[in-house]
């Protein structure tokens, strides 16, 4: 992320595998190879020495020395000459962050995404499979269920599924939490003049509002019983009753819905139809909190400056940007949002600074995340390692039997120092 120049295209991931030293300096954006196993990444940041600092193996570990730059080398907001890197790491270089990381890095030959998908924007390796998934999917009829935390931008993804979909209709968004459960039906079903004392004329409702295009519930972990019943007719025979009605009316529709809550523990509770979810899941998506996707906070801040302040010439001081980094984002995306839509306003045209942060930020004061119990954590590994053994090491194939994304499977191994590789048939 480039302080000066926030909004602009983000210089793509390096592969450090195949080198042994990389250079980091004011220059042409972009990287070029300056002798074997050598390579130099420049940016036209002019608080950046023209060779501000160098990465360079040593052993079986990365090293980030300073190379007597004029302004100095940050690693993870201190000051530095010289230091091992480890996964995660910030270094600063100028008025320009990068971050270390150990792992692979997201599949080659993909081309970049236009704006109007920058929901599907990642730098992160795993998400970024699930990401060309979800793409695939999106170019078919088969019905998506996106996961994730309130706050992660489950709305804006799936307009860019429907986006990505081709279909000529337009995308109808119902909020199944918001609507009054005695109003629901008739306001996705539709109903006929006279069905009830106050049905003067008649109205198609959501559903049929929706023909050609996509239909997204949103919440639907929130929708009532007696509604999932209803919508079960919808999603098998693609056509809708208006209430009053006699004759059912064909709708094609795609359906795309979203929920924070855990479906398949309502399901064991009795609140939520097996069918109805066998229906609906026909592939799931899973946001990852803010807090677990860093990586793109640059490539998220630049979108919503785009939007929020496209007359302005945005600037960060140095120690905004770390706040940002180090903050927790509890809610997500939208905290992101309204915390830049403020800064931008407060700084009046100047550097925002993290005096400029510090109201938002600390209404929502970082916390850390809360782990899961020892107990719940053995249990989880046993889970995994069991379905590991019995897929061996296909890491596809326990997601799709423990029903999760392959992103959230992704993490756990991560998080558990779990290698699939251990469970390969040779």
């Amino acid at each position: 992320m480039s302080c000066d120049a926030p909004t602009a295209p983000i210089t793509p991931a390096c592969d450090l595998d195949a080198l042994d030293a990389l250079e980091l300096g004011r220059g042409e954006p972009g990287g070029a190879a300056i002798g074997p196993r050598r390579w130099r990444l420049g940016w036209p940041d002019p608080w950046m020495s023209t060779c501000h600092a160098r990465l360079e193996r040593r052993g079986g570990a990365w090293w980030v020395v300073d190379e007597r730059s004029k302004n100095g080398l940050v690693l993870n907001g201190d000051r530095t000459d010289g230091a091992r890197l480890a996964d995660g790491d910030w270094i600063e270089v100028g008025h320009t962050v990068l971050r270390f990381r150990h792992g692979a890095l997201p599949p080659s030959g993909h081309a970049p995404r236009a704006d109007g998908l920058v929901a599907l924007r990642t730098a992160l390796p795993t998400l970024e499979y699930e990401v060309r998934d979800l793409e695939a999917i999106a170019r078919s009829p088969v019905s998506v269920v996106l996961r994730g935390e309130s706050g992660t931008g489950k709305e804006v993804v799936a307009r860019a599924v429907h986006q990505l979909s081709g279909r000529p209709g337009t995308l109808i968004a119902v909020n199944c939490g918001a609507l009054p459960a005695a109003l629901l039906e008739s306001e996705l079903f539709g109903y006929r003049k006279g069905a009830f004392s106050n049905a003067v004329e008649d109205r198609p409702g959501l559903v049929r509002a929706a023909d050609g295009g996509t239909l997204f519930l949103d919440e639907i972990g929130d929708l009532p019983l007696a509604s999932q019943a209803a919508l079960l007719r919808v999603l098998q025979e693609r056509e809708v009753t208006p209430l009053g009605g006699t004759r059912p009316i064909k709708v094609d529709l795609r359906i795309v819905c979203a929920t924070h809550r855990d479906l398949e523990a309502l399901i064991a509770l009795g609140q939520f139809r097996a069918d109805v979810y066998a229906r609906l899941a026909g592939h799931t998506f899973c946001l990852p909190p803010l807090r677990e996707r860093r990586e793109d906070l640059g490539l998220l801040v630049a979108a919503l400056l785009r939007r929020l302040a496209p007359e302005h010439d945005v600037r960060f001081e140095p120690e905004a940007v770390r706040a940002m980094y180090r903050h927790a984002w509890p809610r997500n995306i939208r905290e992101l949002e309204t915390c830049l839509a403020s800064a931008v306003v407060l700084a009046r045209g100047h550097a925002i600074g993290a005096e400029h942060l510090s109201a938002a930020l600390a209404v929502t004061a970082p916390a850390a995340p809360i782990a899961p119990p020892a107990s719940a954590r053995v249990d989880r590994r046993a889970q995994l390692v069991a379905a590991l053994r019995t897929h061996h090491g296909n890491v596809s194939a326990v997601a799709r039997a423990l029903g999760k994304a392959r992103s959230q499977i992704q993490r756990w191994i991560r998080d558990l120092q779990i290698d699939p590789a251990d469970y390969r048939e040779p």
